[in-house]
């Protein structure tokens, strides 16, 4: 296995299989996706991009900003890619993310986004309506556990609150002051999941993302509320070696992959 500042990529059949690249939601490291690695089956290869301002990045400041975090992250995992086909996943504040470096790697030559799964959130140009950015400590946690209809253990040890705290707050304005780069549709097939009892996002705001992509959509529901994904991973990893899969036996264009 191989760890750099950007991402971390498990090198074993590396030829064989189609990068998985995952997104962190709020407050996540790549180390959520570790796990992954074992389950991903022969498919896809998981590519967790660590984000400043946690684990092994912690000493460095944390993004407030996608376009910054896309300015500096797409060089690095481009260039750890190299080039061919690609998908994208990330959850929440993840699946803007994955959706603008999409979107970077349709406009790269070389580069082909055979799917981007997003997870837990709303269509690119939809905003929350509720915001917890500016909010007292207390409250600011209230609100994001109210969001996420979750309470992480983690957040119960004080000194551990602290030192979470300011990433988590970076993590959350870069959401929440979010606009998609681009109002035209991306030409890569979408899938869009939410947990069926979320309660932050609606099979609707799931479904906007049907308007993101100029090729195939579907949506999917998976049991759970917003933070759904902390207990569905191998149902993840299915919808996406599934689309790997079928992309393998479809001739044709990445459209045949819906």
């Amino acid at each position: 296995m191989h760890l750099c500042q950007a991402c971390f990529r498990c090198y074993c059949c590396v030829v064989e299989l189609i990068p998985f690249v995952c997104l962190p939601f709020a407050g996540a490291g790549a180390s959520f996706f570790y796990p992954w690695s074992e389950k991903a089956g022969k498919e896809i290869e998981i590519v967790a991009i660590q984000l400043p301002g946690r684990e092994s990045r912690i000493d460095e400041e944390p993004y407030r900003d996608v376009k910054t975090a896309v300015d500096e992250l797409f060089p690095a995992i481009a260039g750890e890619l190299e080039a061919g086909q690609v998908m994208l996943f990330g959850h929440s504040l993840g699946a803007v993310l994955a959706y603008e470096l999409a979107c970077r790697f349709s406009a790269t030559p070389g580069f082909d986004v055979v799917r981007l799964i997003v997870s837990g959130s709303p269509g690119p140009w939809t905003r929350r309506a509720r915001r917890a950015t500016g909010l007292p400590d207390g409250d600011f946690l209230d609100q994001i556990s109210e969001f996420a209809q979750y309470d992480a253990e983690t957040m119960q040890n004080p000194e551990v609150r602290q030192l979470v705290l300011p990433t988590l707050r970076a993590d959350v304005e870069m959401h929440e002051e979010y606009v998609p780069s681009q109002s035209g549709p991306l030409p890569a097939p979408i899938t869009s999941l939410r947990g069926r009892d979320d309660q932050l996002v609606t099979a609707d705001h799931a479904a906007e993302w049907a308007r993101a992509t100029s090729l195939a959509f579907e949506l999917r529901e998976l049991p759970g509320a917003h933070m759904y994904i902390t207990q569905e991973a191998d149902e993840i990893l299915r919808v996406a070696s599934d689309a790997a899969a079928r992309l393998r036996k479809a001739p044709g264009p990445t459209a045949a992959a819906g």
